[in-house]
């Protein structure tokens, strides 16, 4: 192991209880259950770290969970990386997200620009292969975002936050019963920044700048004593500006034509729950349509910047329409089998997925066009064996076959046919109420794929399923009369027929020679490492936590596309270690909270040698609370580091230098302070 492990105690905001701490329930699992009883490693962040931070979007929290990182060269966040494991970006190719997004159970794998934070009850972030659950979408993990559920009391609450780059965000939520049996939320989001980036030439300072809407209706229906619904309707409309990075590396753009990165998604979920006599039944209907653009300023500069400068503009416009349906039969106390020792899950799941690209490029003489459609049926089953009183075995596999279509503009066609597998196998042990141990064994895999460069060789055009085995051994613990709560994980991915960005050399008739980019199984990789979460209720005022990771993701054996070989290297968007320090005091009507979150130097890229820096972000909040009212002062990034989120290595644009290659970095959230009120009428 090639470096130490860093586990730092911090602080957060934790839910106590005459100084004990209340453990959250998980609802990204197959049976909800408490994190001390899921034999996994997991973060949940609640609802009061969310407010802490003044947390508009996933973004604005990711920093605080161990080995999570994010990819931008956008707006915000889209493409998500746990233990190493994940994609950095999307252009032409159709992508299968190696992290599932899930928002009140709507796949938005890829797509997690719609992260926003407004009335969130909880992210859960499970690390690791989630084959039985979620399948082929999360290889790496999954990120399940749950929002409040109606309550049974009306109230209405305002929210208004000020803050620096003229950020302003408006908030309403409405919650009332509509009778006996029915409850209804409503929930009403603007925010609007300028972002952190000043256009000299332009001569405007919000090129950048972000326009985010958040709609949501929820209805809770108590059909019967034991039926119940959940309806959800949604609508988030994200507007913002793409004008990140500068010729001179800095946070002063020159571009003549920003860019842009939208998404506006409707979706729809319902849930059913019936509780028979003999078993549960669950019945999940989702449905999501989302326009995607984004595009961008290729040149970052305007016409005429220098007399061998250029002019080019590069967009891409997405239609992604969504629909599933899941189905799980889930045992009871009435239908144990095996004389009363195991309780078992059956369930069956579909997903078709369609999305439509227009790329609108300088240099093409015509618009790009492709339709890239796939449909998934998976049957999936679980069954939890009692084999004593203390010792638990638990087995799950899921058996998924999609069939894709894809075509284009250019009569590529593509038409493969995936038959995949995964599951995991866990053993359990209970030393007491308060203490599990565990040790399990995953497969997680990830469909193929094809390259839709025409100009490639037939056996270099599709590329095949990525795998990987997982082994584990967890700890959860409560101690000192349940005021310290205690997990650690520590485990060990194989990595088999990984999929990266290759090349082949051609020579052209004048004998000279091009890269051709592909993506294949060209790689195999081995990714370890340690996750610590703790957190400690010290009185009744005083709330201390900490979580912690540990990562080392190398390459056992890949040469990229430019003939390096990066065996031993580590892989990209894999910090060496992260951790967050938090602590929450309150007292009457008074919360201080002081985080600070730390993350190790990574690789940007397996293509280039450029990192990011380590660094530490340093956040505090303060609030009063009133009766019905409340008001916080907040900042984030509270020392203004400079950090980056984004690199292209050894590339020239700058034609002022006359196109030396160099490095250019995508800065992260500079310091920013705020306000915000909140007003709330009625129960709360």
């Amino acid at each position: 192991m090639k470096r130490f492990i860093s586990i730092m105690l911090g602080l957060s905001v934790t839910n106590a209880l005459a100084n004990t701490i209340e453990e959250i329930v998980v609802t990204a699992d197959l049976r909800q259950e408490t994190t001390m009883h899921v034999a996994s490693s997991l973060t949940v962040v609640t609802e009061e770290v969310i407010r802490s931070r003044a947390a508009q979007h996933f973004e604005d929290i990711i920093h605080s969970i161990p080995n999570v990182n994010y990819a931008s060269g956008s707006n915000r966040a889209r493409f998500f990386q746990i233990r190493g494991i994940g994609e950095r970006s999307q252009f032409i190719n159709p992508v299968n997200p190696s992290v599932g997004v899930l928002i009140d159970d709507v796949d938005f794998s890829g797509a997690g620009t719609v992260a926003t934070m407004m009335d969130v009850k909880q992210v859960e972030v499970l690390r690791g292969p989630q084959g039985t659950r979620y399948g082929a979408n999360a290889l790496g993990g999954l990120i399940n975002i749950t929002t409040n559920a109606p309550t049974d009391t009306a109230s209405l609450s305002f929210k208004a936050t000020s803050g620096d780059y003229e950020t302003k965000t408006y908030g309403l939520i409405a919650n009332s019963p509509l009778g006996n049996s029915v409850n209804a939320r409503l929930v009403v989001e603007s925010h609007k920044s300028d972002g952190y980036i000043e256009n000299d030439f332009i001569d405007r300072n919000d090129t950048n700048g972000r326009d985010e809407m958040t709609l949501r209706g929820r209805l809770a229906w108590q059909v019967s004593e034991d039926w119940h619904i959940d309806l959800t309707l949604a609508k988030i409309d994200i507007d913002n500006g793409y004008d990140a990075f500068s010729l001179d590396n800095n946070r002063h753009s020159l571009s003549d034509e920003p860019g842009f990165d939208k998404q506006d998604s409707t979706y729809f979920a319902i849930k059913s729950l019936w509780q028979l006599e003999s078993m549960d039944v669950e019945v999940l209907v989702n449905s999501s349509e989302s326009d995607l653009a984004y595009g961008y300023d290729e040149d970052w500069s305007f016409t005429g910047i220098h007399p061998w400068g250029y002019t080019s503009t590069d967009h891409y416009l997405r239609d992604r329409d969504t629909t599933s349906v899941e189905l799980r039969l889930v045992s009871n106390l009435n239908s144990r089998i095996f004389f009363d020792s195991t309780d078992w899950v059956l369930g069956v799941y579909s997903l078709t997925s369609d999305e439509s690209l227009t790329r609108q490029y300088t240099y093409l003489p015509a618009d790009f066009g492709s339709d890239y459609d796939f449909d998934t049926l998976a049957v999936f089953g679980q069954i939890d064996t009692r084999l004593s009183d203390a010792w638990t075995l638990s087995t799950g596999l899921r058996l998924e076959q999609r069939d894709t279509s894809y075509n284009d503009s250019e009569a590529v066609e593509f038409s493969p046919t995936d038959s995949l597998w995964g599951g995991k196998i866990a053993l359990e042990f209970v030393a007491s109420d308060r203490a599990l141990f565990y040790a399990s064994v995953s497969r997680g895999y990830k469909a193929g794929g094809f390259n839709t460069d025409g100009s490639l060789d037939a056996d270099l055009r599709e590329f095949d399923e990525e795998y990987l085995i997982e082994y584990e051994l967890g700890l959860k613990t409560m101690l000192v009369d349940d005021q310290v709560a205690l997990q650690m994980a520590i485990f060990y991915d194989d990595r088999r027929d990984q999929q990266v960005k290759s090349s082949v050399v051609r020579v052209r008739d004048d004998e000279s020679t091009e890269f051709i980019d592909y993506l294949g199984n060209a790689a195999e990789g081995t990714n370890r490492g340690l996750e610590v979460d703790l957190q400690w209720s010290v009185t009744d005022s005083l709330e201390l936590a900490a979580n912690a990771g540990w990562l080392d993701a190398e390459f056992d054996n890949f040469i990229n596309e430019f003939g390096e070989d990066l065996s031993g290297r580590d892989q990209a968007h894999a910090p060496g270690y992260m951790y967050s320090l938090r602590s929450n005091w309150h007292r009457g009507p008074w919360a201080v909270t002081i985080s600070a979150d730390s993350k190790d130097e990574f690789y940007f890229s397996d293509r280039h040698a450029v990192k990011s820096e380590s660094y530490t972000l340093v956040n505090a909040s303060i609030s009063y609370t009133a009766a019905n009212w409340r008001v916080s002062a907040w900042g984030r990034n509270l020392t203004d580091k400079d950090y980056f989120v984004r690199a292209f290595g050894s590339f020239g644009n700058d034609p002022r230098k006359f196109y030396v290659t160099e490095p250019y970095f995508q800065f992260g959230e500079p310091k920013i302070v705020g306000l915000t009120i909140e007003v709330t009428i009625g129960d709360q």
